[in-house]
């Protein structure tokens, strides 16, 4: 018997949620063959078979959130390995799809192995289950003492993200499939050890006040695109030093029908070419800073379901017309929710646009690794002082949020002036 785990799907995202089954029990499938679509926190994928088998079991139903690592499908394999042009073909490396298929020929159906389409996954005798022993700590994991016998049960994932918030698993009960420990867990025990009185609001024993406001039992569980974005908020509310600094950008110099996005876009890799530190990657674990030399910019796009952030790439090389052509594209597909994986990783800087919506200013999110936001507020007519004469001049309001673990004010500072005197110019 051969489990195939959720990969990761080039996002470094914790979980996705199943959409729907190409396949059911007892089917035959072959390499490349779509098995299932899930959602990611950005889009949805298709997953395709990294071998040839017969289905014998599903994990997880439509509506069902799957960790990064844990459990996906279980089949039996048709053939020891797939070939090598197939494994190629499906973005497995064919060495480990032969020892994958080795090791099924080699163990009886009781054991099992792990196969990924993206990435490198840990085997399934590793990902859930943690023995301790008596009086033992499980270094570097994050996990705490566990008393003797106690099996831990966790997703690979949420066991990462209890290391880097120092979350101790210890006595924790999972709300996964079997009790496995799953990431919305660790935030939940990493939020109450942080602020006991959201756990325990009021002691069981006092009674509620004859005047307090209902109690709402019900509710709608996040998921998908809403979900992604509590779990990035979260984390950047306690990861990041944000300071926001607010201006105005003058366009009584532009001509009329000027696209705006683009000018805006053009302005921030001008700020970025003048003030390098804002266009970075910074880890706060290890206080590294990385400065990028391509400026990738996440626009926030808005649907339905929430913000969807695709990437326009190397935007300080291309023309007017090929980032207007990019943005449409982009635009499109993040609304009908086909846009890729690789429109949406590896961003450098992001934008977002809400004053196309409504607004002047604002206080965007910093999400790391990226250092620096920018938000463009609505276009209005303002009355300025020229030359002791009085004008209204189209003015763009301008709120730029940074990280002030590793970005000076200077700094900040330099990047506005330079974004305010490219979008100023008359062309």
């Amino acid at each position: 018997m051969t489990t195939f785990n959720l990969p990761d799907l080039g996002e470094g995202l914790a979980a996705a949620e199943i959409v729907r089954w190409h396949v059911n029990v007892g089917d035959e499938v072959t390499v490349d063959q779509p098995m299932l679509a899930v959602e990611t926190a950005k889009a949805v994928v298709e997953v395709p078979a990294p071998f040839s088998g017969i289905v014998k079991r599903l994990h997880g139903q439509p509506g069902d959130v799957i960790a990064t690592g844990a459990p996906l499908i279980e089949f039996d394999l048709r053939q020891a390995a797939a070939p090598a042009h197939q494994c190629a073909a499906s973005g497995v490396n064919p060495t480990s799809a032969l020892q994958t298929g080795t090791r099924a020929a080699a163990h009886s159906d009781a054991a099992s192995d792990s196969g990924t389409v993206v990435g490198s996954m840990p085997t399934s005798d590793h990902e859930l289950i943690e023995t301790a022993h008596a009086g033992g700590n499980s270094a570097g994991n994050g996990m705490g003492n566990v008393p003797t016998g106690e099996r831990l049960r966790a997703a690979p994932a949420a066991r990462a993200l209890a290391k880097k918030l120092a979350v101790d698993l210890t006595g924790l009960r999972g709300s996964g499939r079997a009790g496995v420990i799953v990431v919305e867990d660790v935030i939940a025990r990493a939020t109450a050890a942080a602020r006991p009185e959201l756990a325990n609001p009021r002691p069981p024993s006092q009674p509620v006040p004859a005047n307090s406001p209902p109690t709402f039992t019900g509710g709608e569980k996040l998921r998908g695109l809403r979900r992604a974005m509590a779990q990035s908020m979260g984390l950047a509310r306690d990861n990041v030093a944000k300071c926001t600094l607010f201006d105005d950008a003058d366009l009584h110099l532009w001509r009329k029908g000027e696209d705006s996005t683009m000018r805006l876009l053009r302005a921030i890799a001008a700020g970025c070419k003048a003030e390098p530190a804002l266009n970075a990657w910074f880890d706060g674990a290890s206080q590294t800073r990385r400065l990028l030399t391509q400026v990738d910019i996440g626009m926030a796009v808005d649907t339905p379901d929430g913000l969807i952030v695709p990437v326009i790439r190397d935007v300080g090389n291309r023309t007017a017309a090929e980032l207007r052509e990019e943005i449409d594209r982009l635009k499109r597909t993040a609304r009908d929710r086909t846009v890729t994986p690789e429109d949406l990783r590896d961003v450098s800087f992001m934008l977002s646009n809400f004053g196309m919506i409504a607004g002047r200013y604002a206080t965007p999110v910093v999400v790391p690794p990226t250092v620096a936001i920018m938000g463009s507020g609505r276009l209005s007519r303002d009355v300025v002082a020229v030359n002791e004469r009085i004008e209204a001049h189209l003015r763009m309001p301008l709120s730029l949020t940074f990280d002030h673990r590793c970005v000076t004010g200077g700094e900040a500072a330099r990047f506005l002036a330079a974004v305010l005197r490219d979008l100023e110019k008359d062309n």
